[in-house]
């Protein structure tokens, strides 16, 4: 597998240099180092009602994650659908696509591919962020529209410094199928300001199954932000900050590669806080952000005289996203209050090409463009000492234009053009939102209890108007087709839990149940004249579930803990079930920590899945079918040293049994799968090792 740029040593240098400098920064620089004190995480808690907030530079396992949605799946609730080695799609409570917002530093980077094979997870390297905040279900308003399952934001710290202060981390990777990866985060910060730069690269080759079989999975990825920020005084932050990367990925899945992620962003930010008696903080963001990629099937393999692409193709796809957003904070005694304005315009273009490397003499084409305008309101009341009432509410104009002049026959790209029925149409929408939670803490015990209520209307993406071939039965020729056809999704759903904090114990439970109203999904025939090709279409949907976690502490240096997730969905009309809905999973987790040693051990046991609707999904994927349960085994060991540095090492899959998620794409016949539809295995007994250092 070709590499792309960066090479290996300018990072290794770069991580060399920080790992030497703490003997001789100790004399001029007030050390401040990043947090190691976690044992390996295996699970995430919430922090609040439905809320998550951790780390992603803690040691993890499964291995340690090369991409957002990976990352994700320490927190009960998250799956994704898996198509190889990395840049699986995050699906949350089996809600899936822009029913998540997924946002990285403030700002939405939405990936350019029509089947998201760039999703916006596969451009996020989660440990050159400090924090991963995640809120299920629409039960905030305060980071864009949509969000009917839940709002996932990797962010990075922002702080004022006294005096001149170094801070650095970096980290190694080591596994088996040629895992290698480096991280390097370092922050140099005084009075005036500071300065910080990220950077990370990570490699695998293709991965052996259980049994032995290689599945194609092999990636190579690099990363590099870079941020100034200037701080004249503690309440004042005004910071600007770039970053790029670029990637190839092979996918046994798939009929092409990604041969190019290449990412490049930009963005400003203002905080201004302790104003004045009533307005406390302010906050204002600006981002562009771009994505370019491509997929081909000759650079990463072989073209198939066999298959459907005999011959060497290549489609360039790229988004560009620019927005921004204003936020003021007002506090009292009795309430907190948060106000703001935000919106962002985005423009999807491509560019195709039959032969190698064909496709850069092609002029692009500009296929969509989509905007939206929002205004937001969220309020805490504290009634008491022990009871709160949280409440938002936001209203957005969002707008989609259909540059397409033709109209293609094949799912994504490729098929017998036709005259577009919607070209150079716009599509405006006016989209509503809000929810109301009220929150107690017991009077004698520790323990938290809510019910919230919400409700979020949400605009078809670009996946849902402009990848399906038809709109329901129709084929979109002179009539309706799914950019004029599709109405907006409509989700109301009642979200309850308790969470209890003790001693020895903490336990938390969260269940919800919801109705979606014109919920949108996509059928795939196997037969008749609509075969191979895709259809959108509105249903009427009821969800529910629940996760539950809990942790003990029976002893000193001990903890033991288990978690429970559980979604379920129907079509309210026919009973049939959800597609693509994550089945009964649960994790038991033992931790040993004495200060210096740890170890631990975890075990996922997820059941089999026989509610399913095979033909039936969402861009990406559709039911095969019903799947078998699983369990596996992972064991991990860790030793921190004084000066800073922690060394852990795990085993995943002990036993190395085969295995495959439920959630899942057919392999491709140009890998030797079958024409019959069959997941790929999951990654054999699976060893690594990893050094983190933190000062």
């Amino acid at each position: 597998m070709s590499r792309p740029l960066p090479p290996v040593p300018v990072l290794v240098a770069a991580i060399a240099v920080a790992l030497s400098a703490p003997a001789a920064a100790t004399e001029t620089f007030d050390a401040t180092p990043f947090d190691l004190d976690a044992v390996i995480v295996t699970a995430a808690a919430p922090v609040s009602a439905l809320t998550f907030d951790t780390s992603p530079k803690l040691p993890r396992q499964p291995v340690p994650a090369s991409d957002g949605a990976d990352y994700l799946k320490t927190i009960p609730g998250f799956s994704a659908v898996r198509n190889g080695g990395t840049n699986g799609d995050p699906v949350l409570r089996g809600m899936f696509g822009s029913r998540l917002n997924l946002l990285t530093h403030d700002g939405a980077m939405p990936g350019a591919c029509p089947s998201r094979m760039d999703n916006a997870m596969s451009y996020v390297a989660p440990e050159t962020y400090d924090r991963l905040v995640v809120v299920k279900g629409p039960q905030t308003v305060l980071w864009g529209p949509g969000a009917s399952a839940g709002t996932v934001r990797f962010e990075r710290d922002r702080e004022h410094f006294e005096s001149p202060t170094l801070k650095a981390a970096g980290s190694l990777l080591g596994g088996s199928f040629g895992r290698d990866d480096q991280v390097i985060d370092a922050t140099y910060g005084d009075r005036p300001g500071y300065a910080r730069v990220s950077a990370n690269r990570s490699e695998s080759d293709d991965y052996r199954d259980g049994n032995g079989d290689t599945v194609g999975s092999a990636w190579n990825k690099w990363n590099a932000d870079a941020a100034v920020g200037w701080t004249p005084d503690p309440d004042t932050l005004l910071e600007l900050g770039v970053g790029i990367g670029d990637g190839k990925s092979r996918y046994a899945t798939r009929g092409m590669d990604g041969s190019q992620f290449k990412r490049d962003n930009t963005s400003l930010r203002f905080e201004k806080s302790n104003i004045g008696e009533h307005l406390a903080e302010l906050e204002a963001t600006l981002f562009h952000n771009r994505a370019d990629h491509v997929m081909d099937n000759y650079s990463l393999r072989e073209p198939n005289p066999d298959g459907m692409m005999p011959m060497p193709m290549a489609s360039n796809v790229e988004r560009r996203t620019s927005g921004g957003r204003i936020a003021a904070t007002w506090r009292a005694d009795a309430y907190e209050l948060v106000t703001g304005l935000d919106g962002q315009d985005s423009r999807h273009r491509r560019r195709n090409g039959m032969g190698r490397d064909t496709y850069k003499a092609q002029p692009w084409t500009v296929d969509a463009r989509f905007a939206n305008r929002g205004a937001f309101a969220e309020g805490t009341w504290f009634q008491g000492e022990r009871n709160r009432w949280v409440a938002g509410a936001r209203l957005d104009r969002a707008e989609a234009t259909d540059g397409r002049a033709t109209v293609s026959g094949g799912h994504g790209h490729g098929g017998a053009a036709m005259p577009n029925p919607t070209a150079g149409r716009t599509r405006e929408e006016t989209l509503s939102a809000g929810f109301v939670r009220f929150e107690r803490d017991a009077a004698r015990q520790p323990l938290t209890w809510y019910a919230g209520l919400g409700h979020t209307e949400r605009m078809p993406d670009y996946w849902e108007l402009f990848s399906a071939n038809a709109f329901g039965g129709g084929m979109g020729m002179g009539g309706t087709n799914a950019f004029a056809g599709l109405d907006t999704e409509k989700t109301t759903q009642l979200d309850i839990g308790l969470h209890y904090r003790g001693k020895k114990v903490d336990a938390w439970v969260s269940a919800y149940a919801g109705r979606v109203d014109d919920f949108i999904q996509f059928h795939y025939p196997a037969d008749g004249m609509m075969a191979g090709r895709s259809i959108v279409s509105n249903i009427d949907a009821d969800i529910r579930g629940a996760e539950l976690g809990v942790e003990l502490r029976p002893a000193a240096h001990w903890k033991l803990g288990g978690t429970l997730a559980y979604a379920r969905g129907e079509d309210a009309d026919s009973g049939r079930p959800l597609p693509q809905m994550t089945p009964l999973e649960s994790r038991l987790t033992a931790a040993w920590d004495n200060g210096q040693w740890t170890a631990g051990a975890l075990l996922r046991v997820v059941d089999g899945q026989h509610r399913v609707a095979p033909g039936y999904g969402n861009v990406i994927g559709q039911d095969l079918g019903a799947s078998p349960g699983f369990a596996t085994l992972a064991l991990n060991a860790g030793y921190r040293f004084d000066n800073g540095m922690q060394l852990t090492a795990g085993v995943d899959n002990v036993f190395d049994r085969a295995y495959s998620e439920h959630l899942n794409l057919a392999g491709n016949a140009d890998f030797g799968y079958p024409a019959d539809p069959v997941r790929i295995n999951e990654p054999g007994r699976t060893a690594w090792l990893k050094l983190n250092v933190s000062y």
